[in-house]
């Protein structure tokens, strides 16, 4: 009993790590991986170092010299240390330049405009309508995403528990403007497919994506869950790591968990997928890049590159903006507006990168300058409320997030969380004055503070105010009007009827 008893106190213990090694053993890897390109350059100077004294010591020994006193011996050992702690000082500096510069190697700074962009509702608006429509369920809300394909937002809801998966997915219709507010609420099975991320044991969806594939990783925030037939699907983009002394991340395709069956696969293929597949952290760590887009003295004292606005305008979403492109179907971006770092706070640039991306290398970043600046969301925001007090800010309302949605635009919505009410257009500046407009929700056109001259918001008043005074003149034929907006006919018309009208009255006279 005692043999089988020490015998059982071995196996248990390595079954368990074994059973456990592709999830951990990936983890210990990924970290190490990481240490050792920050102290490698250190430890290969040491390992060189220590060859070089060995090679001395037995060749002092061979031609009959002694090894030295132990004072020099000490010497050249502090010595050592110094210049080899002053060695991984700079090359962990040094270091983190290079890995910002190798994720800035698709990168692509134009002046080229950015392309228009459709707006959509705000991100914490898609927060605050999740709950009110989850019914009875009983979980946690664990990630709410914007699927860009069906403008909706997905919210992920983890069972109670902790050995359980997730209970229920949400995908809802948060439009602009319009009455249409559907949603699909679709279950998971929670006997067949009982996992989450960061789950425990068996229930660890991660420890499942690592038992398929070894030597990827992902970050929670990127899976968000889909819905097709009632039948729920958990999507998680993948990482890879890639380089031995800088170390970096590179997408390694899509992992897809069946809510209903439990079944779990893994592709490159992304092209099923009905949502973004390139990981959102991944264009997050592409755009805090580009501080390299300088020297390294630049890098250094932050004189170059472009930081996310972090003015609280943007609030509860400030970077890697979801949003589709206005031509070219399927196709959107991550689109997040640029600072100058430093104090400025005037938006100088805008960054995207595709939400979909073919291959295991990193996507392309465009970063479009913009001529001229715009004001920092801050500021745009105190600009809405002076200009349209008669529509913001009462009770709840307020303004949402402040957006670039083309070359020149931007838009803010302006309402509360659970009823978004109007939309503010921004046209850039024109003679040192922002060009605003306020539209419904919709986007029919109320009124413009400042239209831009020749655009066609200016037109599209112009024609109402036109269309106004005609029908005044229908409703009131009395009273001509202002003769000036008359053309030739209608002045030849109005004499010709009057002319008969005189006559008329004279012969009845």
């Amino acid at each position: 009993m005692g043999r089988a008893l020490r015998v059982g106190i071995v196996i248990v213990p390595v079954g368990f790590v074994l059973w456990y090694a592709s999830y951990y053993t990936t983890i210990m890897v990924w970290e190490l991986r990481k240490l050792f390109a920050w102290f490698a350059l250190p430890l290969l100077a040491a390992a060189g170092a220590a060859v070089v004294w060995l090679v001395v010591r037995w060749l002092r020994r061979r031609a009959g010299h002694g090894t030295g006193s132990e004072g020099t011996a000490a010497t050249l050992g502090c010595l050592g240390a110094l210049v080899g702690l002053a060695l991984a000082v700079g090359w962990l500096v040094y270091g983190s330049y290079l890995q910002d510069r190798a994720y800035m190697a698709t990168a692509q700074v134009v002046s080229d405009p950015v392309p228009g962009l459709t707006a959509r509702a705000p991100y914490v608006v898609g927060k605050a309508q999740a709950a009110p429509h989850l019914g009875d369920v009983t979980g946690e809300i664990s990630d709410i995403t914007y699927l860009p394909d069906s403008d909706r937002f997905a919210t992920l809801v983890e069972r109670r528990g902790w050995l359980a998966g997730y209970e229920v997915g949400l995908v809802q219709d948060i439009p602009l403007g319009g009455e249409s507010r559907s949603q699909e609420r679709c279950q998971f099975d929670v006997d067949a497919a009982d996992a989450r991320i960061s789950g425990w044991f068996s229930h660890n969806l991660g420890r499942k994506i690592s038992a398929e594939k070894r030597w990827v990783r992902f970050e929670a925030d990127d899976a968000y869950v889909t819905c097709s037939g009632g039948e729920p699907t958990v999507v998680v983009p993948l990482k890879r790591q890639t380089g031995i002394l800088v170390v970096t991340e590179r997408p390694a395709g899509v992992a897809l968990y069946n809510g209903r069956t439990g079944k779990l696969t893994i592709t490159s293929d992304t092209s099923a997928v009905p949502g973004p597949s390139y990981p959102l952290s991944l264009a997050a760590r592409q755009r805090e890049g580009t501080a390299a887009v300088g020297g390294f003295g630049d890098w250094w004292f932050e004189r170059s590159g472009w930081d996310a606005s972090e003015d609280g305008a943007n609030e509860g979403n400030e970077s890697e903006f979801t949003l589709r492109y206005q031509e070219g179907a399927g196709r959107s971006a991550y689109v997040t507006p640029l600072t100058p770092q430093g104090e400025a706070s005037s938006i100088v640039a805008v960054s995207t990168v595709p939400t979909r991306h073919e291959g295991n290398g990193l996507a392309p970043m465009t970063i479009h300058r913009l001529d001229p600046a715009w004001s920092s969301p801050k500021a745009l925001v105190a600009l809405i409320k002076a200009e349209y007090r008669d529509v913001c800010c009462y009770n709840d309302d307020q303004v949402f997030e402040v957006v670039p949605t083309g070359g020149s635009t931007w838009t803010a919505t302006v309402g509360s969380e659970q009823n978004i009410r109007y939309r503010v257009e921004g046209k850039g500046q024109v003679g040192g004055r922002e060009a605003t407009c306020l539209k419904a929700a919709d986007g029919a056109l109320i009124r413009c503070a400042y239209a831009a001259p020749g655009s066609p918001e200016e037109q599209e008043l112009k024609r109402r105010e036109q269309q106004k005074q005609q029908e005044q003149g229908a409703k009131n034929p009395g009273d001509p009007g202002d003769l000036k907006g008359y053309t030739n006919e209608q002045l030849a018309e109005l004499q010709r009827r009057m002319s008969e009208e005189i006559s008329r009255r004279l012969k009845a006279g």
